[in-house]
């Protein structure tokens, strides 16, 4: 890549793409902050490009600034007051400026609906543009619980005992959906959003007198529910790093500081405490490194992974409890953390991230085949 200069090289240009509709809107604003923080100077020109609550695009002054001013979760931990973004910043739709700026490569710090589940992913496919992270197909696989669930179990990986319902389900015949509650699964149960991450609208539920506002809280978020068997046991995570042949980090453990690891948990009160590495035996570690793998690949999984699971305490199972296809780059996430631990630093997986984007890039559209 010449710039005009002989004997120079233009630097890659990255498009960090964050905020989003969806409600994990404040924690992809942290995420964006660590990644174009990695992104050496040197080697980088980063093109900021934020997307309001309501799906505006900014494209133009500093979005980033725009949408942390606008943002309820740094106002509170900053003690400052909510801004809207600047007037004038935002448009309809800035995908015609988007191509425009040859772009490189896009790196999507956008988490939950609308970012993580193929959506973005099938407008970078349409503009023939290399992102980081899974395709139209993983992502949207992975993103839903449900159907994540059941491809996991075709591929006989271990899960809790669970099941999927929909809003109307539940709405038409609560009677029935408690009776299955407590014949299949027991209390404690977990009931969650089929599609949100970062814990939103997730609620332990500890006996009958709770699902009723636990049903309603995950339905506000989605149609689809999972209800999942509560384990008592450790809860642990491994990072995915790699395309066709993927590698996975060391084992981190998470010690909630709340009764589970809720959204407040993770990103307010800043009570929990992460292991790293997690204490494991040997085998342990290497068959949740097999484990995880074998989950990124039965997803269709690309560039990067963590996969979250429980250790059992009754029966000593590494059970899957979801794998995250974009997960967080905040400074308590444990996706970098955790390859930082296995000695790559977060700078060095930035750029292998981008690295392995243009490779896929490359593979998904082979040389054309004479007829």
């Amino acid at each position: 890549m010449s710039t005009g200069q002989p004997g120079e090289q233009r630097k890659i240009r990255v498009a960090v793409i964050f905020g989003g509709q969806s409600d994990e809107h404040d924690v992809s604003l942290r995420s964006a902050e660590t990644v174009i923080g990695a992104l050496d100077p040197d080697q980088y020109d980063v093109v900021k490009i934020g997307i309001t609550r309501d799906g505006q695009w900014i494209t133009h002054g500093d979005p980033l600034a725009a949408l942390v001013a606008a943002s309820p979760m740094f106002a509170l931990s900053e003690g400052g007051n909510i801004a809207p973004p600047p007037s004038g910043s935002a448009s309809a739709l800035a995908v015609p400026s988007f191509v425009q700026q040859e772009i490189d490569v896009v790196f999507p710090v956008l988490h939950g609906p609308m970012g993580e589940d193929g959506t973005i992913q099938g407008l970078f496919e349409l503009i023939g543009v290399p992102y980081v992270g899974a395709g139209v197909l993983g992502s949207a696989v992975a993103m839903d619980k449900g159907v994540a669930r059941q491809v996991l179990e075709q591929h006989e990986i271990a899960l809790a005992d669970w099941f999927l319902l929909t809003r109307n389900e539940w709405k038409n015949d609560p009677a029935g959906i408690q009776t299955r509650i407590e014949t299949e699964l027991g209390y404690p149960c977990f009931v969650k959003p089929a599609n949100l991450g970062s814990s939103v609208g997730v609620s332990k539920v500890h006996d009958a007198s709770e699902l009723q506002k636990a049903m309603d809280d995950a339905a506000y978020f989605d149609r689809r529910i999972v209800v999942e068997r509560g384990v008592v046991g450790r809860e642990l995570e491994m990072s995915v790093l790699g395309n066709e042949s993927p590698i996975a980090s060391v084992a981190g453990e998470i010690v909630p500081g709340d009764e589970f690891y809720s959204y407040n948990d993770k990103y307010i009160d800043d009570k929990s405490q992460a292991i790293i590495p997690a204490d494991l035996e040997p085998e342990q570690l290497a068959l949740m490194q097999e484990i995880s793998i074998a989950a990124f690949k039965a997803l269709d999984l690309a560039g990067m992974a963590r996969v979250d699971f429980f250790l059992e305490a009754a029966t000593g199972k590494l059970l899957i409890n979801e794998v995250n296809t974009i997960p967080g780059f905040t400074s308590i996430s444990m996706y970098p953390k955790l390859w930082e631990a296995s000695g790559l630093p977060l700078q060095d997986l930035v750029r292998e991230l981008l690295r392995l984007a243009i490779e896929r890039h490359g593979e998904r559209r082979p040389p054309r085949r004479d007829v």
